[in-house]
């Protein structure tokens, strides 16, 4: 089996599993699921725990009068005797949102490399160090090296752990559960995986929400909120009518000498959000060009011409800056004889589509960008002051 297999079975023995992957409690179909929109949350009933932090202090969640518990599918209602310290998280997605909590970094995310600490380079304020993380995908995952980060809870879907690669199994995880601590989270960033076709996705901002009262920080999410909707109320003026929005190609490049790409429909995962919420045309959805992320196959440079996308904005090359990027990717596209032909090519339209793993600070940073690139939008969209006091746990 290769690292993207899947085993039907197994997927389903983890759907609808509470703390400890113990107490089944039947979920089935997509539950309470709620609009695609990511700025709306809805109160969750099921959700015990206590008030969040006051507003304004630093020292983190308030103190409680006993153990609570939140729920998320698939892992159900998870109970914590008291808030968590240390963490893990899945992706760049959470350990975005740590940040706007103001909480330390993760100790390990699924690949360093994609978790872009840079984003943060425009705020004043706010940097993360992520020197000492540890990526967690390392050729395998080694179940021991769970045992050895002893975090007090880890922040991931269990079923992306036993689908993504062939090596884990429910016993694993029970194992990781009952010996360190529990897995809470959901797979939001895509929502093309057959294995997460039977129970609810999250939004962005619900997702946050969750780990807020994970963390018991409501407080902070809530002002993240408010600058979410103002940073939607400043986006909109500078959004094209549909006929004036260009078709864009989202594309997954390997290096700097292009012959094939992984297409990427733009779809409703937290990943897709910034070009969402910009109300790009796509290119690819109207063809017969099937999402990398449900077929794992690629394209190459003849297919992509028969597309001639307005705009191709490619993915991976976030660890370049855009001088980089321009004189290297794009140059090596200029360069060559069938990619030379590319309309988006020959007018200079060949951007970084920006990271997969997006949490609330870092998708308004890509948005901004994003809106420059392709709408001219040369002002701030949103009030970076604000998100380092958040952050900060200042307001």
């Amino acid at each position: 089996m290769s690292e993207d297999s899947y085993d039907d079975s197994t997927r389903r023995r983890f759907l609808g599993t509470g703390a400890g992957l113990a107490a089944a409690i039947g979920l089935a179909g997509c539950l309470g699921e709620s609009g695609p929109g990511d700025g709306t949350s809805t109160a969750d009933p099921t959700s015990t725990a206590p008030p969040a932090t006051t507003a304004g202090t630093t020292e983190g969640p308030s103190e409680t009068t006993g153990s609570y518990s939140v729920t998320m599918e698939p892992v159900g209602s998870v109970e914590f005797e008291t808030v968590p310290e240390t963490w893990v998280a899945n992706n760049g997605s959470w350990a975005d949102m740590g940040v706007a909590l103001g909480l330390e970094p993760p100790k390990a995310v699924w690949l360093t490399g994609r978790y872009h600490t840079q984003y943060y380079d425009s705020i004043d304020g706010v940097s993360v160090d992520k020197s000492d993380m540890v990526s967690l995908y390392q050729s395998g995952v080694s179940k021991e090296l769970f045992f050895s980060l002893d975090a007090d809870v880890h922040v991931m879907d269990p079923n992306f752990l036993v689908n993504r690669f062939n090596g884990w199994d429910e016993s694993d995880v029970a194992e990781v559960e009952e010996n360190v601590a529990p897995m809470f989270g959901n797979c939001i960033y895509a929502q093309n995986y057959p294995w997460h076709s039977d129970y609810r996705y999250y939004s962005l901002y619900e997702a946050f929400e969750k780990l807020a009262q994970l963390f018991q920080r409501t407080d902070r999410y809530e002002a993240f909120e408010t600058v979410h909707d103002e940073f939607q109320s400043n986006l909109a003026p500078h959004v094209p009518t549909q006929g004036e929005r260009p078709e864009v190609a989202v594309l997954w490049g390997d290096g700097e000498a292009l012959e094939e790409f992984l297409p990427y429909i733009i779809g409703e995962g937290t990943g897709f959000k910034h070009l969402r919420d910009l109300r790009l045309r796509d290119a690819l959805a109207s063809t017969n060009i099937r999402d990398f992320h449900g077929s794992r196959t690629a394209i190459d440079l003849e297919t992509l011409l028969e597309v001639d996308p307005e705009v191709i904005l490619l993915r991976s090359y976030e660890s370049m800056s855009e001088s980089e990027f321009q004189r290297t990717v794009v140059a090596s596209l200029e360069a060559d004889p069938t990619a030379s032909a590319l309309t988006a090519v020959q007018n200079g339209d060949v951007y970084r589509a920006g990271g997969l793993y997006q949490g609330p600070i870092t998708n308004m940073v890509l948005t901004e960008r994003t809106a420059s690139k392709l709408y001219g939008v040369d002002e701030e969209l949103f009030d970076r002051g604000r998100v380092a006091d958040i952050v900060a746990g200042e307001f």
